[in-house]
């Protein structure tokens, strides 16, 4: 909406995929008046969650993803993908916006009709507003869960590899003082998220009968006991 509203007034946005919402020209060189972070690092991301929560949960079979229908559009082939290199089919849960207690219901009724037996939970607002619904319904479902903040995991979740929130704010607020100093921001790069941190929850393992790796223990940022 910003990006509609003016071309003139400088941006600096916290945002997803800027390629995919078309609010840049590339990352390294953004042109028009918008810069700024993406939470979105890529198709290196789902990859990553996939492969950790198999690494938890190594009876993967069938793998649920429940996000927002407007970022699964450039997610899903990238979660497919990765799902498949553990033989692992993907039951899509897009939702639409605005979300309600009802909406997060009916995905988790759809996954179970599905035949899911775990679930990835995508990095939007939305789910994280909901985290603690979201995690109640996932772990009543009994299924072994990977989120994308750590929040979750405080919540119940089962495990989190989350993007660092702090690091990213603090890259904006570097452009925006660039800015107030006479940069352009079509020249600013728009920066990816590079640092993440795993959260695991053990009572929540315990509790879905999981014995958790060493190896994760010991790559875990965060440990709730």
């Amino acid at each position: 909406l910003f990006k509609q509203a003016t071309s003139r007034i400088p941006i600096v946005a916290l945002t997803g995929d800027p390629l995919q919402q078309r609010l840049i020209d590339t990352l390294a060189h953004p042109g028009g008046n918008v810069t700024g972070v993406s939470v979105d690092a890529g198709p290196t991301i789902y990859g990553k969650r996939v492969a950790l929560l198999h690494e938890m949960f190594p009876g993967m079979r069938k793998l649920a993803f429940l996000t927002s229908r407007f970022q699964w559009e450039g997610q899903a082939a990238a979660v497919r993908a990765a799902a498949k290199v553990f033989g692992a089919d993907v039951a899509d849960l897009p939702f639409d916006l605005p979300t309600s207690e009802v909406v997060f219901r009916d995905a988790i009724a759809k996954a179970k009709a599905a035949d899911a037996n775990c679930i990835m939970v995508g990095d939007n607002p939305d789910t994280i507003t909901n985290r603690v619904l979201i995690a109640d319904l996932i772990n009543q479902a009994g299924w072994p869960a990977i989120y994308p903040f750590a929040e979750f995991v405080g919540a119940g979740g089962l495990m989190a590899y989350s993007f660092d929130l702090m690091d990213l704010f603090e890259r904006a607020a570097e452009d925006v003082h660039a800015i107030l100093g006479g940069a352009n921001p079509g020249d600013i790069p728009f920066y990816q998220a590079s640092k993440f941190e795993l959260s695991l929850n053990l009572r929540t393992a315990k509790a879905l009968s999981l014995s958790v790796p060493a190896t994760l223990l010991a790559a875990a940022d965060e440990v709730v006991e």
